[in-house]
């Protein structure tokens, strides 16, 4: 649901830029989603060390209804600065929610069925974006209704997610991982300066920063190419271009499920790089105009790749995180790499207005697809590790592999 809210923006963003009352280009427009992408560390920060003390509920919770009423806000927003300040506080609520709810889903789930359930919580990203899709073509395309109406949507993540967080219980790892750290008399603060556990934390806000420019290279500018006539684009109808975006993120969806469930036989590191590897030579039909078809084909088969790299990443991430800090350790170390990879947007469509989307799209997404390569392969793993074994651990360290 945080992903549906934050690309309902994408898709209003070049109506909001016709809106006179606005006076904003499509360049400072596209600032917005940067803005949000800014403060999600910030969320992650504060609701991960949270959670860390008082466990997973509660604060995601709060941190729904915070995402939900900054998105219903801007439905009412008079002019860019109130419309961008919004999204700087949703940005809060959107960074925490992916860390603690990775945390308490991780912990929850048994051992050998981890990679499939790390998939599914995944595509959760890719069906929100879907969903966001959806939405537009109903409210924009066919009711022809003006973009402020499609952000009271945002109200529907905190009717849907406080239903389903009323009916979770708290994790048992956690409760476990508080009495064992009463027992022994050891704070966070000690598990969080230990060396081991800084170099990881370095190590892995790299890797989540090479992960998002590659999620969002392939995806942000994507519905602007489809659409345009000028910088060569695609020049499809917004019908037409929504449709695709419907259907890549089916691919998303497909890749998430499967291949976080192959992260189990192959291992979580060469799942990554064998679907990065992939994506490599989908790029002259993914990126080149076509005609509608081969570019629904690039990228449904792009966001197999991209989004079934991503389908480990819960897992993943969550396996090489510290009991006593999971809240905390592995949304922070994803929203700093998403923090990091937040310019995307503006130099993809400052690249796009100067040399054409299709550069924008090759010069951003080559690199990154080689260097989540790079990176998953010097780094290591710990599949299978159990959950609350030690919870003093300084860094998972049982069933760790190179």
């Amino acid at each position: 649901m945080d992903s549906f809210d934050y690309f309902l923006v994408v898709f209003v963003l070049a109506d909001i830029a016709k809106d006179a009352s606005f006076g904003a280009s499509a360049t400072q427009l596209a600032f917005i989603t940067t803005a949000t992408l800014v403060m999600r560390p910030v969320g992650a920060l504060v609701f991960g060390l949270w959670a860390d003390r008082v466990g997973r509920r509660l604060p995601l919770i709060v941190d729904v209804l915070l995402y939900s009423v900054a998105g219903l806000l801007c439905a009412i927003a008079p002019d860019y600065t109130v419309l961008l300040l919004l999204r700087f506080v949703y940005g809060v609520g959107m960074g925490g929610e992916w860390g603690l709810g990775a945390a308490l889903a991780m912990e929850k789930i048994p051992v050998a069925r981890r990679g499939f359930f790390s998939g599914l919580l995944q595509v959760g990203y890719s069906f929100g974006y879907l969903l966001a899709a959806l939405a537009y073509l109903l409210f924009h395309s066919a009711l022809g209704l003006h973009w402020r109406w499609i952000f009271m949507l945002s109200i529907l993540p905190a009717l849907i997610s406080l239903l389903i967080r009323a009916r979770v219980r708290e994790s048992e790892v956690w409760e476990a991982t508080r009495e064992k750290l009463r027992v022994t008399h050891t704070s966070v603060k000690d598990v969080l300066l230990n060396p081991k556990v800084i170099r990881r934390f370095g190590y892995l806000v790299l890797l989540m920063t090479a992960f998002n420019w590659m999620s969002h290279g392939t995806q942000d500018v994507y519905p602007s190419f489809l659409k345009a006539h000028e910088h060569g684009g695609a020049g499809l109808s917004a019908s037409t271009g929504t449709w695709i975006a419907v259907l890549y993120n089916i691919g998303a969806v497909l890749g998430g499920l499967t291949f976080g469930a192959l992260s189990e036989r192959l291992g979580r590191r060469r799942t990554i790089v064998l679907t990065s590897l992939l994506a490599l030579p989908i790029l002259p039909i993914f990126a080149f105009d076509h005609g509608a078809g081969m570019l629904a084909l690039g990228s449904f088969l792009m966001q197999v790749m991209v989004q079934g790299a991503w389908g480990v990443i819960p897992a993943h991430l969550t396996e090489m995180s510290p009991d006593a800090i999971r809240g905390f350790y592995p949304g922070v170390t994803y929203q700093l790499g998403n923090l990091l990879a937040a310019l995307n947007l503006p130099i993809q469509q400052a690249i796009a207005e100067s040399h054409g989307y299709s550069a924008a799209l090759l010069w951003t997404v080559v690199p990154t697809l080689l260097l989540v390569v790079l990176l998953t392969a010097i780094g290591k793993e710990a599949k299978g590790i159990r959950f609350g074994g030690d919870a003093v651990a300084t860094a998972p360290a049982s069933g760790s592999q190179r």
